[in-house]
This record gives C-alpha cells, sequence and structure tokens, in this order.
C-alpha cells in the first residue's frame, strides 16, 4: 500500500545534482528511503554507477544519469529526457559544489572556475528546472547551503592544523542563501517552492578531522557534536514533502544549535 503521510515522497519524482560525496550520498539514501523516484545527476559516470550499486546493495534504487551544470545544453537534455520518461519533475535538489580554492592568496582563476559550478551553474540549473515545475504549477527546490553562508570564518576553530575554507565558499553559499529568497519569490506564484538547508560540520569517518579542530568545535554546538551526514537528510526530506507546503524563502539550519548561540 502506498504511503499516504504527508511526510513520504512517495510518487515524488526528484533530481538531486551532486550525489557522490558524503553529503551527496546520505542525501541519496534518504531520498530513497522515503520512497522518492530519485534521479542523481552529475558528470562522473564512474561514480555514479558505484552509487547505484551501493544503494541498490541496501535494497534500495536510484537512478542516475549524466549532466554538466556548466551548460544550459546538457541541463535542458536532462530535463527534456526525465519530462518525457516520467511526464512531470516533483522535486531537485541543489547539492553540486566545486572547491578548487585552497587559500587566500590562490590565484584568481581558481575563484573564477568555483564560480562556474557555485553561482552560475547553480542559477542555470535552478531556473532550468525551476522553469519545467513552474509549468506544471507545482514543486519544490531544496539548496544545500553552508552554516558558513550565515557567519564569519572562526579562524580559532582551524589552528594549527591544515585545515581551511577559502573565501570562495563563504561568497557562494552567502549568495545561494539571498538568492533563494529571490527564487521563493520568483516562483510563489506558480506553486513552486525553494527554501535552503545549511548544515554545520559534519564528521567524515573515512577522512577525520583533525583531532585539535574537533576538540574545538564540539562545545561551540548546542549538542556538543559534529553532524552525521545521515542527520541532514530529514529536513531536505521534509522540505520535499507535502508536510511544507506553505515554507518557501526559508533556511532551515541544521547545525546543532551553533548559529543560535
Amino acid at each position: 500500500m502506498p504511503d499516504t503521510s504527508p511526510f513520504s515522497l512517495s510518487g515524488k519524482i526528484v533530481i538531486q545534482f551532486g550525489g557522490t560525496g558524503l553529503l551527496g550520498r546520505s542525501l541519496v539514501s534518504a531520498l530513497a528511503t522515503a520512497e522518492a523516484t530519485v534521479i542523481v545527476a552529475s558528470r562522473n559516470r564512474t561514480s555514479l554507477e558505484a552509487l547505484a550499486a551501493a544503494e541498490c546493495a541496501a535494497g534500495r534504487t536510484v537512478q542516475v544519469d549524466e549532466v554538466d551544470i556548466g551548460s544550459e545544453a546538457s541541463l535542458r537534455a536532462l530535463r527534456d529526457r526525465v519530462l518525457a520518461q516520467h511526464a512531470r519533475i516533483d522535486g531537485i535538489v541543489f547539492n553540486a559544489v566545486s572547491r578548487p580554492m585552497r587559500a587566500f592568496t590562490d590565484d584568481l582563476a581558481l575563484w573564477r572556475s568555483s564560480m562556474e559550478t557555485n553561482a552560475t551553474g547553480f542559477f542555470a540549473t535552478v531556473r532550468t528546472f525551476g522553469d519545467a515545475m513552474a509549468e506544471k504549477r507545482s514543486g519544490s527546490i531544496v539548496n544545500i547551503s553552508s552554516m558558513q553562508g550565515m557567519i564569519g570564518m572562526n579562524p580559532w576553530l582551524y589552528e594549527g592544523t591544515a585545515m581551511t575554507i577559502p573565501p570562495d565558499y563563504f561568497f557562494h553559499k552567502g549568495g545561494m542563501l539571498n538568492l533563494t529568497r529571490h527564487l521563493a519569490s520568483h516562483y510563489g506564484a506558480s506553486g513552486v517552492r525553494v527554501n535552503a538547508i545549511s548544515p554545520g560540520g559534519i564528521y567524515n569517518p573515512d577522512k577525520p578531522q583533525a583531532p585539535e579542530f574537533l576538540a574545538r568545535y564540539a562545545p561551540m554546538t548546542m549538542l556538543g557534536r559534529m553532524a552525521e551526514a545521515r542527520e541532514i537528510g530529514g529536513a531536505v526530506v521534509f522540505l520535499l514533502s507535502d508536510a511544507s507546503t506553505y515554507i518557501t524563502g526559508a533556511n532551515l539550519p541544521v547545525d546543532g544549535g551553533y548559529t543560535a548561540k
């Protein structure tokens, strides 16, 4: 029997952009567990196929498709393939990110490169698929930002480690939050909702963060620890689901209370 809970994604067609990293894989699993028809799109066919195989081994099904979000032609071709197969698009999750910069002093060419994905590619993706949903007068867009789009860098957290967060990341994630508000206004009359999620720090069990960083970071949150990747997906599922039909233009921090202090 189909799940009729307003929190279910059963019957919904959702495209996720960027799904092969730590957070991306967890979000894909959350969407599939909520019974969405999930299409994961990125440029790396090998990584996509490995993701699909891992989900299949876990008893979940996802579809994969290649796309270059730097190309409007590629985005439109993906849109047309999904519409031809499913007749509609109910939601997108924009989790794609490029992080070529490593330091404040990096060559400007790396800044420009990051703009291609994190600014131009982001807007092109949301416009292409937002317009398609607007034609059907229904849909939900969830943009994965970061608490770093809400606050400045705390250098103390990184002292004595090799960890850095270059300036382009703050620029893009902050811009994503305000563009989310603009897009919510633009698409609101067409029945398309646009919201953002701002995760805090996520612990990486495969490549753990520096011990000094972990010790400093934990007490900065109200819960006394970093997030696990699996803890972000519930907020995304909620904003895609019918349980959130009167929420748009919002930013939902999922940061253990870090930005509430």
